[in-house]
């Protein structure tokens, strides 16, 4: 039986929820990641001290081998004294969120310059800047295009600032990031990976497909691919594990984003080999991103074994990623 080893990765996107849940959702994290880069999207949102505290003792009291990488959400009113306080504690990055762009985004910013200040004492203080890069009011697959200016803006304005263009979607994303410094770098998630557009809309509607920045093109696809396996330190893993229910999956104004948390390790095991680079997978995994982070790379190891298991139609409620589906790769 073929068994593959590897350095036990980073998640540098992941959504956990509150209440109940969070505790679920971080021990399915937990059984495949070693360090989860936070997003600060609760209700209401990560942004002060006390919030962010709170959030981390949570997860660490549900999977307490797993490390939470703290973020705050950036709004126009946080002083220096605040920034301070998160850097004291350890926090790591401070998260923009377009206003309406996605899930609980509603308290986001408005006025692009507004945040200026902020993001100086961010670059003085060495917070990464980590951006929902899509402009709302613009044509759902032309948002993230369209928001590419404003990323460019702040390399060339913030020059020691570093950049983390989430979940790239896009060619052009892809093409942005290449073209821009050193201090710019990508995510790229495992349904970006894999799907497009058809995969939502393509046969039948298939909400628990849906997601934001949304699925978009073949060519998207393929430029995506082209980048996460070619070893290019700037593209680094990040999951957006994103888990709703399946009552807001399955209605009339269904939620935003793909649960697939249980299945990425496998899911990417499978997809890199398809392109004869599994030797690209450990430093896209836990490299590349703990080296933007300046954070230490791991020296823990995990291990996947070559047997096929079927994904579950639900797990807690909510339809994963490859629900129903045989994969042939597992955990051990």
């Amino acid at each position: 039986m073929s068994t593959l080893k590897l350095p036990l990765p980073d998640d540098f996107h992941v959504h956990l929820r509150q209440g109940d849940a969070l505790a679920d959702y971080a021990r399915d994290i937990a059984c495949q990641f070693g360090r989860i880069l936070v997003m600060p999207n609760t209700v209401p949102a990560l942004s002060t001290t006390e919030s962010i505290l709170n959030y981390k003792n949570a997860i660490l009291s549900a999977a307490p081998n797993l490390e939470p990488l703290m973020t705050f959400k950036i709004h126009s009113g946080l002083t220096s004294s605040d920034l301070e306080s998160f850097r004291a504690m350890g926090v790591v990055a401070g998260k923009y969120y377009p206003a309406g762009v996605t899930t609980n985004s509603e308290d986001g910013v408005s006025d692009f310059e507004s945040i200026f200040p902020v993001v100086s004492m961010m670059e003085k203080m060495g917070f990464v800047f980590s951006v929902h890069a899509e402009e709302p009011n613009v044509f759902c697959l032309d948002r993230e295009t369209a928001f590419i200016p404003k990323i460019k803006t702040l390399a060339q304005k913030f020059p020691k600032l570093r950049i983390v263009f989430e979940h790239v979607s896009t060619a052009a994303a892809v093409k942005a990031v290449l073209e821009m410094p050193s201090t710019v770098a990508g995510t790229i998630t495992v349904h970006h990976l894999t799907m497009t557009l058809e995969d939502v809309i393509g046969d039948a509607l298939r909400p628990h497909h849906f997601c934001k920045p949304i699925l978009k093109l073949p060519s998207d696809r393929e430029a995506i691919r082209k980048a996460a396996f070619s070893g290019n330190p700037k593209f680094f893993f990040g999951s957006d594990s994103a888990p709703h229910k399946q009552e807001k999956k399955e209605c009339a104004y269904g939620a935003a984003g793909i649960y697939s948390a249980p299945v990425l390790l496998p899911i990417l095991v499978r997809e890199i080999e398809k392109e004869n680079a599994l030797d690209k997978l450990p430093n896209f995994i836990a490299g590349y991103g703990a080296d933007f982070y300046s954070i230490p790379r791991t020296t823990k190891e995990i291990q996947l074994v070559k047997k096929t298991w079927c994904v579950p139609n639900a797990v807690h409620g909510v339809v994963p990623l490859a629900a129903g589906e045989t994969l042939e790769w597992s955990m051990v």
